[in-house]
């Protein structure tokens, strides 16, 4: 009988304190990290379509593999504090955890392998034989309005779990309302009142996790 149950987690200020695209414009400068820093604030907050943003931000900055890389160590350094106790308890309990990001693949995988979670649905960014950014991956649902629910039921279809949660800070994270049993809502980096008030359950540590996830089963 088939008892798994699926731990979806948002990667930036949810897994990590940081915001990778930003991250990667403050390398820029001032001017195009505070352009981008404005724009991903805008979707994070459900003020503007991911579509409008998401090409925009990664033209501005022309992302490098080398600097994917470093932004790879900074979401490592950057942790949140209670992320590994939280995952030893929800393993514990039966739960498998999946990033599900808006982030992209190649920065969020050395985080995803310090964890030991196996799969990251992510974006994929392209580069030519030079390193040069050349777009991203148009398989990629969560570069997307609503791509994170389309994972979702991707997921529910693939491994038909008993039940499936979603944990974020943002409102794409509580937009899968209803492709999910339960959305939590996460405020350790960043509160978001329309996140805070919408989630089935909120949370400001992921210690906190294991004990709302046991009043699920």
């Amino acid at each position: 009988m088939n008892l798994r149950k699926l731990l979806l987690l948002d990667c930036d200020s949810t897994l990590s304190a940081i915001e990778g695209v930003d991250e990667l414009a403050r390398l820029r400068g001032k001017a195009t990290f505070e352009a981008v820093e404005s724009m991903t604030r805008a979707a994070m907050e459900g003020g503007a379509a991911m579509e409008e943003i998401f090409s925009r931000r990664l033209e501005l900055i022309q992302p490098t593999v080398a600097e994917l890389e470093t932004i790879g160590a900074l979401y490592i350094t950057h942790i949140e504090p209670t992320a590994s106790e939280m995952l030893r308890e929800v393993r514990a309990a039966g739960w498998t955890p999946i990033i599900v990001s808006g982030g992209f693949t190649q920065a969020i995988r050395p985080l995803a392998d310090h964890l030991e979670i196996t799969r990251v649905e992510a974006v994929t960014l392209t580069f030519n034989n030079s390193g040069k950014y050349c777009g991203f991956s148009p398989d990629c649902p969560t570069a997307q309005s609503r791509g994170k629910n389309e994972v979702a039921r991707r997921l529910k279809r693939e491994l038909s779990p008993v039940k499936t949660v979603m944990v974020g800070d943002g409102a794409s994270d509580l937009e899968v309302q209803g492709d999910v049993d339960v959305v939590i809502g996460f405020g350790g980096y960043a509160v978001r009142e329309k996140v805070k008030n919408g989630a089935d359950a909120f949370v400001t540590k992921l210690a906190e996790l294991p004990a709302v996830l046991q009043h699920l089963n």
